[in-house]
């Protein structure tokens, strides 16, 4: 357009040509088509808005994740033609779309789903609305922000039975250890003070005193579980990066899909402590996680769903990129830990530092529980020491996970050591 229009005006000019009125007019002409369609494309990209609405802003990796997108014409004058194109953070962008001839004072709506492949927090925008012309001379654009984030957890399997050490099933020592939690376990009485649930107080005995006494809690026996995972750099084996799937063609499913966990040492690791952390709440029992990735990360041992959910955000958001040994970041927790307590503990290093750490666990009164992932499996072929042979000698509850494996069958599953012997059973 621009190439005959200044055509137009050269040959308008020539003096040759001077008395042929048809160059004049052309220019004419095309200056009048190039107003006309700037004025149109800056009409059309008024009174239009993108609104972005959804169920639910926390999903699980592996989940479908759809998304109501809502194209509003609130100007009188139709809209030929509007690109959205969708600028979150998920994989695929399937949000983006062409839609034509949007009338006056009407709205469009449409779904996109979304195979969730990644965990973490994800911003659910901006939206570009992009239009023009009927010729697409001009091209005008506009972005409507976002504030709504996704959660997306890790990917866990549900777990119904995981051996347990023996020495930690209901009814075991007392940990004497006062609580806030009501128990079944009462350790005394005392007077109310300001603060205090009403449920506590002990009416028989407030009778008798003639004021207000509530009763004291002491920690159920051995209910701690500590989950210690290795989030340091050099042990993990990550996967290649792969195209992401763009969701394009996930409007018919209604069922979770399969989702297969990338060959990933990380995502293994991540997805087998929230699987347990998972278990042991729903077990009644009080969970804490522990890890050194891209920052020190320390959740102390607490129960219910609240717990389950701080646990879960605080793995969606860990990276393998720490620097400290998980020998060393287990060594300087021992002292905070009570005697009794379950130790989880997830890592695929095969360092010997680990075994001389593992039995000082023991020597503390602690039960370790040690699930070691496979490097070899993963491609690394440098294992300077033999750990899992170590663990299964000394007697220490182990379980190996090997790429590819159903990890909700091995947890589930019990060891056995060298000698045959059935290390634990079933709870």
């Amino acid at each position: 357009m621009l190439v005959l229009l200044a055509a137009s005006i050269f040959l308008s000019r020539m003096p040759e040509l001077a008395d042929d009125p048809i160059y004049s007019r052309l220019t004419i002409v095309f200056l009048v088509l190039l107003a006309a369609n700037l004025l149109w494309t800056a009409l059309s990209i008024l009174g239009v808005t993108v609104i972005r609405t959804t169920r639910t802003t926390r999903k699980q990796v592996g989940e479908i994740f759809s998304e109501n997108f809502e194209v509003v014409n609130t100007s009188f004058i139709p809209k030929v033609w509007l690109k959205v194109t969708d600028q979150a953070e998920l994989s695929g962008q399937a949000g983006s779309r062409v839609l034509t001839w949007v009338g006056s004072k009407q709205s469009r709506t449409y779904l996109a789903y979304s195979f969730l492949e990644r965990r973490g927090w994800f911003n659910l925008g901006p939206s570009q609305i992009e239009t023009g012309d009927l010729f697409g001379i001009f091209i005008f654009r506009r972005v409507f922000e976002s504030n709504t984030k996704l959660l997306v957890i890790p990917h866990t399997v549900d777990i119904h039975q995981f051996p347990a050490p023996f020495g930690i099933l209901p009814g075991g020592r007392a940990l004497r250890q006062k609580t806030l939690e009501v128990t079944p376990y009462a350790a005394g009485v005392r007077e109310f003070v300001h603060g205090d649930s009403l449920k506590r107080i002990h009416w028989p005995t407030s009778a008798r005193k003639q004021k207000l006494i509530v009763k004291e809690f002491e920690k159920d026996p051995l209910a701690e579980v500590w989950i210690f995972l290795d989030a340091r750099e050099a042990v993990h084996v990550h996967a290649e990066d792969v195209t992401q799937s763009t969701g394009r063609d996930l409007w018919w499913i209604k069922q979770r899909q399969a989702f297969q966990l990338p060959a990933d040492t990380e995502e293994y690791a991540i997805s087998i402590a929230a699987s347990i952390a998972k278990y042991y709440i729903r077990q009644r029992r009080e969970v804490g996680l522990v890890s050194a990735g891209q920052g020190y990360s320390i959740l102390p041992a607490e129960r219910g769903e609240r717990q389950l959910g701080k646990i879960l955000e605080s793995l969606a958001v860990l990276r393998a990129e720490g620097d400290l040994p998980l020998w060393g970041l287990i060594s300087s927790k021992l002292a905070h830990l009570a005697r009794g307590s379950t130790v989880i503990i997830i890592t695929p290093s095969s360092e010997e530092q680990m075994m001389t750490v593992v039995m000082e666990l023991i020597q503390r009164g602690l039960m370790p529980v040690v699930i070691l992932i496979d490097q070899a499996s993963f491609g690394h072929q440098i294992v300077p020491f033999n750990l899992k042979a170590a663990l299964i000698k000394h007697g220490i509850m182990t379980f190996i996970i090997h790429k590819g494996d159903d990890i909700k069958k091995v947890l589930e599953s019990p060891q056995i050591n060298y000698a045959g012997r059935i290390l634990f059973s079933r709870n």
